[in-house]
C-alpha cells in the first residue's frame, strides 16, 4: 500500500483513489513571465517521478498542469521586452516546455492556459455570485471568505487570527480584508475580456479551480505544488471550488514540495538569486540535475550549490557505468559449456530484494532519496556478480543478466534517469572511445607477443589519464575513473 503525506490532514495516509486504478492529478505550473529556474524545475521533476511511480505501480494517470499567462507582472514584463502580453507569455511557455523536455520530464496530458479558459472561469464566477459566496464591486468580483466555514483547513490558519494580524489593506471595494479577487477590473488595460461586470481578467486562484475541474472533475485525487502555495493559493482554491460544486473534498490528497534555497534563502526571481534551468543545462547533464533534486525527500527544502552538483557527477557516472557494462556484456556470445551455476540462486534473491527495497522506499511517500540509495546497492551487486573471478557467461547467467538489465532500467526509469551521455558531447565521446579502443588493440597485440612491459606501460599510462582497464575472462573492460562516465567494453 502506497502511503502519502497529505497536507490537508497533516499525516501520512493510505493512498486510495476515487476511481479504482485511476489517478487524476493536477500540478500548479508557473506564471510565464520569464525563464524557469531550478525551483520551478524541482517541482516539475518531483511530480514527474511521482507520476512515473504511480504508472509503474499500474495506475492509469491523467496529469494536468496550468500556466498563468495573464496578470500585472506579465504586462509589466511585456512592456520591458517590447512585446504584447500574450506574446511574452507564449515565448516563456515554449521556453519552459523546451527546458522540461531536455530534463526528461514527461508531457502532461493537458497543458492549460488561463486565457484559453475564460468562459469556464466566468461560469464559475457567476455561480459563486448566485450562491452568495462572491460579490461584485466596481467591476471586480471578490470571494467572501467568511461565507466558507471551512476556510483555513488546509493551512491550519484561523480566520480570526488572520484578520487580527492582517496586513491586507482594506479598500472601498472589499467588504472584508481577507476577501480575494476572482475577477479583476481591467478597464484601463491594453488587454482584457468582456464580462457581466465589465472589462477584466481572472484572478489567480480561480484559474486553477476552473481548469482542474474542467479536466479532472469536481473532486480528484492529487493536487501538487510548492509549500509556498499552501496559503493563500491552495487555501483559496479549496474555498471557491467546494462552494462552487458542493462536492467535498475538492482534492483528496494535497502534496507539497519544499523550496530550493541559496545560502538559506528561498530562491526566487524577486530576490534575484536564481539559477535558470537553461543556464544549468549548458553545464550539467539532465541526470545530474535530476539526481541532485531527488537526493532529498520532496517535502524537504534543498540548499543549492554548484559544488554539490559537481560532486554528484561521480555518483551518476557509477550508475551509468553499470548500465553500460550490462549492455556490452549482453552483446557477447555466451559459453555453451556450462560448468556450474555460479551464484545464480543468490543473484535471483538479490534481484528480488532490490526491487522490494526500491518499492518499499517509494511506497513510503515517494522517498526518492532512499530509492536512489537502493539503486546504488543494486549497481554494486551487479558489478560484483559480473566481476567475480569465477563468473561464467553461460545461457543461465545471460538470462539472469537480461533480467537484471530490465529491472535496472525500469527502476532508474522511474527516477527519470536516462543514464546516457550528453548529446552535445556525442562526437567527442565517439572519438575518445575509438582512440581508446585502438590503444587497447595495440596492447592486446603486445600481450599476444608476450611484450608484457609494453602492455603494462599502456595500462599504467591510461590509468594516469583516468581510464581504468580490467582484464576479465570475457575480454577487456574499461571505464573512465573520472569525467562523464562514457567508457565502454572492448
Amino acid at each position: 500500500m502506497i502511503k502519502v503525506y497529505n497536507t490537508l490532514t497533516g499525516k501520512k495516509e493510505d493512498f486510495e483513489t476515487i476511481h479504482p486504478g485511476k489517478v487524476n492529478m493536477y500540478v500548479c505550473g508557473l506564471t510565464v513571465q520569464n525563464y524557469s529556474h531550478i525551483g520551478h524545475i524541482r517541482s516539475a521533476i518531483n511530480y514527474d517521478v511521482i507520476r512515473r511511480y504511480l504508472e509503474y505501480r499500474g495506475y492509469d494517470v491523467t496529469y494536468v498542469q496550468n500556466f498563468t499567462d495573464i496578470n500585472e507582472k506579465i504586462i509589466a514584463r511585456a512592456e520591458e521586452e517590447g512585446l504584447k502580453p500574450l506574446e511574452l507569455a507564449e515565448k516563456y511557455t515554449k521556453a519552459y516546455l523546451d527546458d522540461i523536455s531536455q530534463l526528461n520530464i514527461k508531457d502532461a496530458d493537458y497543458y492549460c492556459n488561463a486565457t484559453d479558459h475564460i468562459s469556464d472561469i466566468l461560469d464559475m464566477v457567476k455561480t459563486l455570485i448566485d450562491k452568495g459566496y462572491a460579490y461584485e464591486a466596481n467591476g471586480s468580483v471578490y470571494y467572501s471568505v467568511e461565507k466558507f466555514k471551512d476556510y483555513g483547513k488546509l493551512s491550519g490558519r484561523n480566520i480570526s487570527g488572520m484578520k487580527a494580524g492582517s496586513r491586507v489593506e482594506i479598500s472601498d471595494e472589499k467588504k472584508d480584508p481577507m476577501d480575494f479577487a476572482i475577477w479583476k477590473n481591467a478597464e484601463d488595460e491594453e488587454i482584457y475580456w468582456e464580462s457581466p461586470w465589465g472589462k477584466g481578467w481572472p484572478g489567480w486562484h480561480i484559474e486553477c479551480s476552473a481548469m482542474s475541474m474542467k479536466y479532472l472533475g469536481d473532486s480528484f485525487d492529487i493536487h501538487g505544488g510548492g509549500t509556498d502555495l499552501i496559503f493563500p493559493h491552495h487555501e483559496n482554491e479549496i474555498a471557491q471550488s467546494e462552494a462552487y460544486s458542493g462536492e467535498k473534498p475538492f482534492v483528496k490528497y494535497w502534496l507539497h514540495n519544499g523550496t530550493v534555497n541559496l545560502k538559506g534563502e528561498k530562491m526566487s526571481k524577486s530576490l534575484g538569486n536564481v539559477y535558470s534551468s537553461r543556464e544549468l543545462l549548458k553545464d550539467y547533464s539532465t541526470d545530474v540535475l535530476r539526481y541532485f533534486l531527488l537526493t532529498k525527500h520532496y517535502h524537504s527544502p534543498i540548499d543549492f550549490s554548484l559544488e554539490e552538483l559537481n560532486k554528484i557527477k561521480v555518483s551518476v557516472e557509477r550508475l551509468f557505468n553499470t548500465k553500460r557494462n550490462l549492455e556490452n556484456l549482453l552483446e557477447k556470445k555466451f559459453d555453451q559449456k556450462m560448468k556450474k551455476d555460479f551464484l545464480n540462486d543468490e543473484f535471483i534473491d538479490i534481484l528480488k530484494d532490490k526491487r522490494e527495497k526500491f518499492e518499499s522506499a517509494m511506497d513510503d511517500d515517494f522517498n526518492t532519496a532512499l530509492a536512489i540509495g537502493v539503486l546504488h546497492e543494486f549497481s554494486k551487486e551487479i558489478n560484483k556478480f559480473i566481476n567475480n573471478p569465477e563468473f561464467e557467461f553461460t545461457q543461465t547467467s545471460k538470462n539472469l543478466l537480461q533480467e537484471a538489465d530490465r529491472l535496472y532500467k525500469k527502476l532508474t526509469g522511474v527516477m527519470g534517469l536516462s543514464l546516457e551521455a550528453k548529446k552535445d558531447n556525442r562526437e567527442n565521446i565517439d572519438l575518445s572511445n575509438n582512440l581508446i579502443d585502438y590503444i587497447l588493440e595495440i596492447r592486446e597485440d603486445a600481450r599476444n607477443n608476450k611484450n608484457w612491459k609494453l602492455a603494462d606501460d599502456i595500462r599504467d599510462k591510461l590509468k594516469e589519464f583516468g581510464v581504468e582497464i580490467k582484464d576479465t575472462s570475457f575480454g577487456v573492460e574499461w571505464e573512465f575513473a573520472k569525467g562523464d562516465g562514457n567508457g565502454k567494453e572492448t
